[in-house]
């Protein structure tokens, strides 16, 4: 099932993706006047530029090469490259000094056979710019690639979900009836729903994909909940496989062993994984057999 998605779906992901990335690194070399204007102001302005200006070097930098070459705060790089933001907590004179660290690392390592121009100190002509802006957004998008599909995918096993549910006679609760998800009404879900759970002395809140209450009024338990997974290849869901476990874990701790955490799986998922979230009390439902939800009281 993950194949035939991939197989007819993939390719138009990233290539409407890598259009968008694309439109972003032509607004960039706008904003950079071609490269030639890579400073501190122009950083605290855009900082959602810096990935960009990372896979305009050569070779290109990755977040932490970056972090040690410029010997600069992480938390700044981290804060521009994830929020596109700067962090707060940090005087004027410090960021002003951070930042031009940072722009003289990138504007000494640009890669000056793509932009031939910077040499000859001239203008480039509109298909000099878009052949660039292709090469970088390429870089961009190739780096990016499993969480652009993951995405993707996550989206798409959501809708799923909504679907089965609707036909079954739930409704989603909109913006306005979001409330705390054990007082949700019988027969209703939500996505992206914050679970509020105390591992130790501090509240935190989990984002749950998708919460469901079930729809039989006698029900008098909590709400379901989902957590989408889709996966190309078994070696990356091993390398997650503690994440899930790390939540039932807080869940377990807070709302006691009754809660349900079900995992909707789409794609590569072998024996070790599978065997290390059962031996946690994870199950889960294979979406070409969604229709064993309803073996979950859904």
């Amino acid at each position: 099932m993950y194949n035939h998605w991939f197989m007819n779906f993939a390719p138009l992901v990233f290539r409407e993706t890598r259009l968008k990335t694309i439109q972003m690194v032509e607004e960039t070399l706008y904003i950079t006047k071609n490269l030639t204007d890579i400073n501190s102001a122009m950083l605290r302005s855009h900082p959602n530029v810096l990935a960009i200006l990372r896979m305009s070097t050569c070779p290109p930098i990755a977040v932490d090469r970056l972090i040690g070459l410029a010997n600069v705060s992480s938390n700044l790089v981290k804060r521009m490259e994830q929020e596109h933001k700067l962090p707060t907590k940090i005087t004027a004179a410090q960021l002003h000094d951070e930042l031009n660290k940072i722009s003289s690392i990138l504007d000494r390592m640009l890669d000056r056979d793509l932009f031939d121009w910077l040499s000859r100190n001239e203008v480039p002509s509109d298909s000099e710019r878009y052949r660039a802006a292709t090469i970088i957004a390429d870089r961009l998008c190739s780096s990016l690639t499993n969480p652009i599909l993951r995405n993707a995918q996550e989206q798409r096993q959501l809708i799923e979900l909504a679907n089965w549910l609707t036909v079954r006679g739930y409704r989603e609760l909109d913006s306005q009836e979001r409330i705390s998800f054990k007082l949700m009404p019988a027969g209703t879900f939500s996505f992206r729903l914050n679970v509020p759970v105390q591992p130790s002395t501090k509240i935190v809140n989990i984002p749950i994909d998708i919460v469901v209450m079930p729809i039989d009024p006698a029900y008098n338990g909590l709400p379901v909940l989902i957590e989408a997974k889709s996966a190309g290849d078994f070696a990356n869901v091993n390398k997650r496989r503690k994440e899930e476990a790390i939540k039932m874990h807080q869940l377990r701790m807070t709302y006691g062993d009754s809660i349900q955490f079900i995992l909707f799986l789409c794609g590569y998922f072998d024996d070790a994984y599978l065997g290390y979230e059962a031996a946690e009390g994870i199950d889960w439902v294979w979406e070409h057999r969604i229709d064993d939800l309803s073996k979950i009281g859904l």
